[in-house]
């Protein structure tokens, strides 16, 4: 009885801690000394109105999420710092990953064996900085710009071939099979499939001072400081330039088809190279690709925005190479989103112009009255997403790969980002939610680490 007594002391004792926000703000959180520091996270959220939150103590020493409250040295009547922290996410074709900048844990979901298990790198995920996909892998940049991986071994998940090398690592880019990293020196460091952009050993020599580096499905390019072009890869899907080497002079922007590759050279013309059929031959247009602003790609189409808001476009005509059917509605275009196989344009007074493969995004005439004072659109392989200024979402394109949200869009509000894996989309609210729809194996369902989310 006393024993029992005893027990229902503990169960029910508590700790009360002082905790503010930078703005001043504060109040005043009770919580079971049997706890987590992630159960005080929880109470501040509640508090606060706020998901995720860094706490620390008085002194600077962060609190980590895992750590129980009874070893964690706060005591009754401790002030704590509160620091509200935005989410990202990062995707792959395959899986997501939630992070915060400078914190110690991401959650990840989606297919196991692609990135969405991140269990076997967990604990050195410390400090994170940034987080990159390739096709079926992630690659995280820490604070101390080393590198941890982890997904499919053969796309970019086993960097330990080149571990010693990631050092310094400023930026990091993926194909669908292979992973580059641009280190503070301006040297390169790849790993991943070798023929598909993973092995560099052949240009090696010649890249120096990379300022950028983009990559297409199956080859990387990367661009000098002098506006030269390096690339390597799948020859005929954009890793051979030999054709195009002596025009690609002041290069400023590089964009990938799924097999080719488009360049925005100083004078705004533009050089294409890589698989004909997917936009690596653009002689078709070239007259008209002058004061060039902006190019998009689709898997095997490029889009390009013009100076005067008009758009050119060429490559594989059924998948958004030919938007002849549209072009006299392409007046003022702000900005192109790519799907798979279809294209969607932003004009200036907010409304929305499609083109492309209708069963994947190219066709919005059924949402078409909805697409009003679109402010952002995101493409998957096979729909689209578009975030209004009211914070709503509007969704097109085929129904289980992302194009219909029904099952979610009374949730959606107030989104501040949206991002895609090929079949599935991911949102963040303006309150930290995060709101997932799209085919359940490709990360459309996150209900798996829905609790995890509270420890980020």
């Amino acid at each position: 009885m006393e024993s029992g007594t005893m027990s229902g002391q503990v169960a029910d004792s508590s700790i009360k801690l002082e905790v503010s926000l930078p703005s001043g703000h504060c109040e005043t959180i009770s919580v079971s000394d049997s706890g987590t520091i992630a159960d005080l996270k929880i109470a501040a959220r509640r508090s606060f109105g706020q998901c995720f939150l860094r706490l620390a103590t008085a002194d600077g020493r962060l609190l980590d999420p895992t750590d129980s409250l009874s070893l964690s040295g706060l005591q009754d009547g401790d002030c704590l710092s509160a620091v509200a922290q935005q989410p990202k996410i990062a995707a792959n074709r395959s899986a997501f990953a939630l992070y915060c900048v400078g914190g110690h844990r991401i959650i990840t979901w989606g297919q196991p064996d692609k990135g969405g298990d991140s269990s076997r790198v967990q604990d050195q995920l410390r400090n994170v900085q940034q987080i990159c996909g390739s096709g079926r892998a992630f690659a995280a940049i820490l604070a101390d710009r080393s590198v941890v991986t982890w997904g499919d071994p053969k796309c970019g998940g086993d960097s330990s071939r080149v571990q010693d090398q990631l050092r310094n690592v400023q930026q990091i880019r993926g194909t669908a099979s292979a992973v580059a990293a641009i280190l503070a020196d301006g040297s390169v460091v790849t790993w991943g499939q070798p023929d598909k952009g993973g092995d560099s050993s052949r240009v090696q020599d010649q890249l120096r001072n990379v300022q950028q580096i983009c990559g297409s499905g199956r080859a990387f390019a990367a661009i000098l400081a002098d506006g030269s072009v390096v690339t390597w890869g799948q020859p005929d899907k954009g890793g051979e330039s030999s054709r195009v080497q002596d025009q690609l002079r002041n290069v400023q922007q590089i964009c990938g088809t799924y097999f080719a590759f488009a360049a925005i050279l100083a004078d705004r013309t533009v050089v294409t190279w890589g698989d004909p059929s997917a936009g690596g031959d653009s002689s078709r247009v070239q007259d008209q690709l002058r004061n060039v602003q902006q190019i998009c790609g689709a898997y095997f189409a490029f889009a390009a925005i013009l100076a005067d808001g008009s758009v050119v476009t060429w490559g594989d005509p059924e998948t958004g190479g030919d938007s002849s059917t549209v072009q006299d509605h392409l007046r003022n275009v702000q900005q192109i989103c790519g799907s798979g196989r279809a294209f969607a344009a932003i004009l200036a007074d907010g409304s929305v112009v499609t083109w492309g493969q209708p069963d994947n995004g190219g066709d919005s005439s059924r949402v078409q009255d909805q697409l009003r004072n679109v402010q952002q659109i995101c493409g998957a392989a096979n729909a689209f997403a578009a975030i209004l200024a009211d914070g709503s979402v509007v969704t097109w394109g085929d129904p289980d790969h992302g194009g219909d949200s029904s099952r979610v869009q009374d949730q959606l509000r107030n989104v501040q980002q949206i991002s895609h894996t090929k079949c599935a989309f991911a949102a963040i609210l303006a309150d930290g939610t995060v709101v997932t729809w799209g085919h359940a194996t490709y990360g459309g369902d996150s209900a798996i680490v829905h609790e995890q989310i509270l420890y980020i």
